[in-house]
């Protein structure tokens, strides 16, 4: 029996056989395009193996998702925002496979879970900071998925005083803040000359007076939207990763500050935010974590 792991992104989409250990072995990347999406990830999962002897996939795809028809309206992949039947598109490719599908925020929290930073911790909250800001839940060792499979969706949290609208449709939320593209925004509207999370990071460790403060305005955005979902949830862990979350100090200082402000109640003493460790492969080890 041969299982597959999937992992769709805005930017890359990526595949691995799944070894006997449950973890993504000799994972293939490649990006994704603005057009003809399936075609290119198609292409990459019969690379990776034979379409008749795969038994087994997991699939993370970047939300919102529908786990009941199995559809995913990704709103950073252009082309199937209104709508992608990818399980279906799956069990064509695949007719021999159980195909097992969640919001790329779960399969991080699942990795993470499962072979990263919350080995042990039954009960997690996942943060994803990057181009935007995705999240979720595993409760008791398992994924919470909610009526549609979008539990977690922590990057559309509205905190206070945001009035930019999101790519959702919605405005506030924080993923208008302290994603790597609107701290990058936000300081270019005060100046700044750089154009990339990179430089911005870079220059706020350099001393740079409006990258520091956009990155402490992101950070403070995240703790408020962390501590409200953990004292909704009841985690005593938050393990946080992505690119932009590679920033350190500068955002990590404030995230932590803000949490310890708004955190208060009892029951959360004792909370920890730790970064991932499993890096760019998080989602992907939680995609593989749905074959077992």
């Amino acid at each position: 029996m041969t299982a597959l792991a999937l992992d769709i992104g805005g930017t890359k989409m990526t595949a691995a056989l799944v070894g006997d250990d449950g973890r993504p072995e000799n994972p293939v990347t490649v990006p994704t395009p603005e057009s003809d999406v399936w075609d290119a990830c198609a292409e990459l999962l019969r690379n990776t193996a034979e379409p008749a002897t795969v038994t087994r996939i997991g699939v993370a795809c970047s939300g919102p998702v529908n786990l009941e028809t199995g559809s995913v309206a990704p709103i950073n992949i252009d082309e199937w925002k209104n709508g992608f039947g990818l399980r279906d598109h799956l069990a064509e490719l695949f007719p021999e496979a159980d195909i097992r599908l969640a919001m790329d925020g779960s399969a991080a929290a699942l990795g993470e879970h499962r072979f990263g930073a919350a080995v042990g911790v039954p009960d997690v909250l996942s943060l994803v900071v990057s181009t935007g800001i995705g999240g979720g839940l595993v409760l008791g060792g398992k994924i919470v998925a909610g009526a549609s499979g979008n539990a977690g969706h922590i990057g559309h949290i509205v905190v206070p005083g945001s009035t930019t609208p999101c790519a959702c449709g919605g405005i506030g939320c924080v993923e208008t803040v302290s994603s790597g593209p609107s701290a990058v925004r936000w300081a270019r509207e005060l100046g700044w000359t750089g154009s990339t999370g990179t430089e911005l990071a870079a220059d706020a460790a350099a001393g740079e007076p409006v990258a520091i403060t956009s990155l402490q305005r992101a950070g403070v955005a995240l703790g408020q939207a962390i501590a409200s979902a953990v004292a909704l949830v009841d985690v005593r862990m938050v393990v946080i990763g992505g690119g932009f979350a590679q920033a350190g100090p500068p955002l990590w200082n404030p995230i932590q500050e803000s949490i310890a402000l708004h955190a208060r109640l009892k029951f959360l003493d004792g909370l920890q935010v730790v970064p991932a460790a499993l890096g760019g492969l998080g989602t992907l080890a939680g995609a593989a974590a749905l074959t077992v």
